[in-house]
């Protein structure tokens, strides 16, 4: 995938607000790091590297500062400041720990870590920024279920092609693409079901993931775009968020909007966030947030705006 060229100003960086559940699953606890160079409180946090994704930053860094394994939820508010002059952006996520390394700290840029409840998070960190995005993660449920709708990578061009298009395979570009692909939505769902398009250009996207991941791949002829309906849609739909397990669906630009139409409905939403409205990209995708079978938070990516 190709990537941008770092802006000369602006430093980009990526963090989460690390959860886990308290005692006998109640109130979450959250991860706050104690950083020696500063001496501060502040959520885990770290530079995006060259041609990074930031999903893939957030996770990294997280765990090099606070040696927490991540699942990434819902994106929070990001905060703008300036560092020696220079404006710094920082994206968050909400994130549960999937597992802690407590080997991993002390560490060179940090020697302690806590895991409180919010409240006590609020009280403790050493940036009023921080406290805004405390507020966000506690604002809506911090334990969620990702629906995550991609439109496939890159294909050759349908004017080179001349067998039938359902064969029409990604060219070098999207084979590129589906191997980043393949670690960014491992943040959102490391596990869960992969279905997909019977179309060559969908199966080969979403392959590297399930290979990653150890999922199967369910091809369904019904995805094709010549083959969608929305009564189709709204039934593969309804059946995947009653599974209520992390899902990955890969279809094409002609049928997206439908499906998202379709996923939104069966988790009650009134329509399509504008987060995730208008026509998506190639190796673009969207991921719906779900708390007990009900839509939270909406969420875009377009990997080459990262």
């Amino acid at each position: 995938m190709a990537s941008k060229p770092p802006d000369s100003k602006l430093i980009r960086a990526a963090g989460a607000v690390a959860w886990r559940p308290g005692p006998d699953d109640g109130e979450p606890a959250v991860l706050l790091v104690h950083r020696t160079r500063y001496d501060d409180w502040s959520l885990p946090k770290g530079k995006q590297e060259h041609g990074e994704p930031l999903p893939l930053t957030a996770v990294r860094e997280v765990f090099e500062e606070g040696g927490a394994r991540l699942v990434l939820g819902r994106r929070l508010k990001s905060v703008r400041y300036l560092v020696g002059g220079r404006p710094k952006r920082v994206h968050y996520w909400a994130a549960r720990a999937a597992d802690t390394d407590h080997d991993a700290v002390p560490n060179a840029e940090v020697d302690e870590v806590r895991w409180l409840p919010v409240a006590r998070a609020r009280e403790l960190v050493s940036y009023p920024r921080d406290h805004r995005v405390l507020d966000d993660f506690a604002g809506r449920p911090a334990a969620t279920v990702p629906l995550i709708l991609a439109r496939h990578a890159k294909a050759l061009p349908k004017s080179g092609w001349n067998s039938d298009d359902a064969r029409r395979p990604l060219d070098g570009t999207g084979r590129a693409d589906a191997k980043v692909l393949a670690s960014v939505l491992a943040c959102f769902a490391p596990a869960g079901q992969v279905i997909s398009s019977a179309a060559a250009r969908c199966l080969e996207t979403v392959r590297p993931y399930a290979e990653l991941t150890g999922a199967d791949v369910r091809a369904e002829p019904s995805l094709q775009p010549s083959r969608t309906d929305s009564a189709g849609s709204a039934a593969l739909l309804s059946r995947a968020v009653s599974a209520g397990e992390p899902t990955v669906i890969c279809a094409h630009r002609e049928n997206l909007p439908g499906l998202l139409a379709a996923a939104v409905a069966a988790l009650g939403g009134a329509g399509v966030p504008d987060g995730c409205a208008g026509p998506l990209p190639t190796s673009a995708f969207c991921v719906l947030h779900a708390a007990d079978g009900v839509l939270v938070a909406a969420d875009r990516y377009d990997l080459s705006d990262d």
